[in-house]
């Protein structure tokens, strides 16, 4: 088959010859001219070197016995500098260890010597091919890791707004416990704050974090469904009110535990009044069966009810509250907790307070979000929570953390 002619429009592939004696570099040359390629020539590794620093080639063809630069040493350095450029070798020894060795180093093939010069021509187009085709695969491969990036940067930004979203929904289900129980309005809001700050010294995972959070924000939501004379009770409960208050837990369980993103969270929801002794309820877990995150909430729980204002007390200082806590370390608390959340400097919680009553500060316009978020929070709960016929999971007994 007669080879194209090569026109003006089209440019020669540009080759290096190496090879260390001078008339059979000029025979190569020649003969690899008349096949279409325009050559130049170099005697040495050390000269090649310099003529690829100057010049661009597209192809180099090197002898492999060379007096000080050998032709693998020049392959070598050449592959490792000039990538695009596609690496020949010949040798007058049909060695296939010496071929192998090439090959290795970036040779795209292994020219035994004498050969023709048309054989040679094939090889050379062969390994620019080749060297074309790998050059257009790195670009597409550039190219979809870039579309791959910015499809990332995306959905990253997407799965934020859907956090953000279920935040929102979060703070709207808070305000709704709020309106719901106002004698302790904003305990949620700050007992989520205490037990994040003693997960933090536990170095909990970010996942633990944010389980940490919702469950805590949303403890107490199955009060929704205790009815007003109870919860609102000026009197002490009598036993059997006491049961019907005690179910707040299963309900918010039940609740919760129905929308997949605050499944993980719905454990707290569940066993947030264990105690670490068992003596707690709905299931009387005891030890590492109450989930880390219901154990670290206890502690937060109680620091926020004792130092907080109630209609039949004022708030009690945060010392007592601190040797409450070390005194029920080992009953109603884990030791590891308690241990944690004592070595936090009172300042810390003084400071998270102070935070949360600068807040408050705007609250007539927080709460002109909240109504309004509210209607969201609620709409999500009706799309989200299955219908009368679906039923919630059963509480198994709650993981060990």
């Amino acid at each position: 088959m007669e080879r194209p002619p090569v026109t003006s429009s089209t440019p020669k592939p540009r080759l290096l010859v190496v090879d260390d004696e001078p008339l059979i570099c000029a025979l190569i040359t020649e003969g690899l001219s008349r096949e279409g390629f325009e050559c130049r020539a170099a005697t040495s590794g050390a000269e090649a070197l310099r003529m690829l620093e100057r010049e661009c080639f597209d192809a180099l063809i090197s002898d492999v016995q060379m007096p000080g630069m050998t032709g693998l040493e020049l392959l070598e350095a050449a592959h490792g500098k000039y990538p695009r450029l596609s690496l020949l070798v010949a040798s007058a020894e049909d060695n296939v260890r010496v071929g192998v060795a090439a090959m290795q180093k970036g040779a795209a093939d292994y020219l035994p010597k004498p050969f023709r010069f048309d054989a040679v021509a094939v090889a050379v187009k062969r390994a620019l091919d080749k060297k074309r085709l790998e050059m257009e695969v790195e670009v597409y491969r550039n190219q979809l890791e870039k579309v791959l990036e910015l499809r990332t940067r995306q959905l990253q930004a997407a799965v934020k707004r859907i956090e953000q979203i279920y935040d929102d929904t979060l703070q709207a289900l808070g305000a709704a416990l709020d309106l719901r129980d106002t004698e302790t309005e904003g305990h949620s809001r700050r007992v989520r704050l205490y037990a994040l700050e003693i997960a933090k010294r536990l170095a909990c995972s970010a996942d633990m974090l944010l389980q940490i959070a919702r469950g805590s924000y949303l403890h107490d939501i199955g009060k929704i469904g205790i009815p007003d004379a109870i919860l609102w009770k000026p009197a002490p409960l009598t036993s059997d009110e006491v049961a019907i208050m005690r179910t707040h837990v299963e309900i918010g369980y039940d609740l919760v535990c129905r929308i997949p993103f605050l499944a993980p969270a719905a454990e707290i929801v569940l066993t947030h009044q264990e105690a670490f002794d068992g003596s707690g309820y709905p299931q009387g877990l005891q030890g590492d069966e109450i989930p880390l995150g219901a154990r670290i909430f206890a502690v937060a729980d109680t620091l926020d009810a004792m130092t907080s204002d109630r209609p039949y007390r004022r708030a009690l200082p945060m010392a007592t509250a601190f040797e409450e806590i070390r005194r029920e370390s080992g009953r109603q608390f884990e030791p590891r907790v308690v241990g944690a959340f004592l070595a936090i400097q009172e300042g810390v919680w003084g400071n998270i307070r102070n935070e949360f009553r600068r807040k408050r500060a705007t609250k007539s316009a927080l709460q002109i979000k909240d109504l309004a978020n509210l209607n969201i929070a609620f709409n999500q709960f009706a799309l989200l929570a299955p219908r009368d016929h679906e039923e919630a999971p059963p509480m198994a007994r709650a993981t060990t953390a």
